[in-house]
C-alpha cells in the first residue's frame, strides 16, 4: 500500500500505541514513534508520513505546553493535505481543538469499561453493522464537534465519544488498550480522585472478564483501524 510510515505521537510514557501498533504490524505497515514526552520535536510537515496518530496523556489540550501549538498546526496541515489523522482520547481532543472545536470538562469522569453506542448511519462506513460495544474509558474532559464533523459514538456519560471528518477519526474512548496498559494505568487510579459510581470503576471492577472484554473491543478496533488505513497516503 505505502512505504511511508505512520507517525505515532506519544505524550506520556504509559500511553503508547498499544494495539494500534500491533494492528499496523499485522498489516505490514511501517510506523515510527515520536516520543513528545521524551523531548522529541513535532515535525513541521507531513511529507514523510502516510498518516498521523496521536495517543493519549494526562494533560489537557488547554494547558500551556510548548508542543501543543505545533501539534495543532500539524493536524491542520495534514487535513489540508488529505493525510489521515487518528486520535485516541487526548489525541482526539487535540484533533477537535485543532479543527475548530473546543475541549472542556465533562460532567463526570469516565474510568473503566462502559458502553458506547452508534449515533449516525454514517458510522456504518467505519463500524459496519456494529451498533454498540464496550469500550475502555479514562478521561475527565470532552470535545465538541469541529465544523463538518460527524458524531459517530456516544456514551451515557459523554455525548461525544467519536467523530469522523472525511478520512480522519477522533475518539474519546480507548480502543487501543492492552491488559498491561490497563494494569499500569491503575497504579495511578487514586490520583484521579474520582469516587466510584456509575461512570467510574475501581481497578477491582475492571479486571473480571478483562481478556474477553479486550478481545471483543479489538474486533471493533480492527474495523475502525481497517477503515482508517484505507486512506493512508501512498508514495
Amino acid at each position: 500500500m505505502t512505504t511511508k510510515p505512520v507517525a505515532i505521537f506519544r505524550h506520556s510514557p504509559g500511553e503508547g500505541a498499544g494495539y494500534f501498533a500491533t494492528f499496523l504490524d499485522a498489516h505490514r505497515l511501517p510506523h515510527v514513534l515520536i516520543p513528545i514526552d521524551a523531548g522529541a520535536s513535532v515535525p513541521r510537515d507531513v511529507d514523510d508520513f502516510s498518516g498521523l496518530c496521536f495517543m493519549g496523556g494526562p494533560m489537557s489540550v488547554n494547558d500551556d505546553l510548548p508542543w501543543l501549538a505545533p501539534s495543532f498546526a500539524l493536524i491542520r496541515f495534514a487535513v489540508a493535505r488529505g493525510v489521515p489523522v487518528i486520535g485516541h482520547c487526548l489525541g482526539g481532543q487535540m484533533m477537535a481543538k485543532a479543527l475548530g472545536g473546543s475541549v472542556s470538562r465533562n460532567a463526570v469522569k469516565e474510568l473503566g469499561w462502559g458502553r458506547v453506542e452508534v449515533t449516525s448511519p454514517l458510522a456504518a462506513d467505519w463500524l459496519g453493522d456494529i451498533a454498540a460495544f464496550d469500550a475502555f474509558h479514562w478521561h475527565g474532559e470532552t470535545f465538541s464537534l469541529p465544523p463538518g464533523a460527524t458524531r459517530l459514538l456516544k456514551s451515557a456519560y459523554c455525548e461525544n465519544q467519536a467523530f469522523a471528518l472525511g478520512p480522519h477519526l477522533a475518539m474519546q474512548c480507548h480502543v487501543e488498550m492492552t491488559e498491561a496498559m490497563i494494569r499500569d494505568w491503575n497504579h495511578v487510579w487514586a490520583a484521579e480522585k474520582a469516587a466510584p459510581g456509575p461512570s467510574v470503576q475501581t481497578p477491582e471492577e475492571m479486571y473480571p472478564g478483562m481478556e474477553a472484554r479486550i478481545n471483543a473491543m479489538r474486533q471493533v478496533a480492527d474495523r475502525l483501524y481497517r477503515r482508517w488505513i484505507a486512506g493512508l497516503k501512498a508514495e
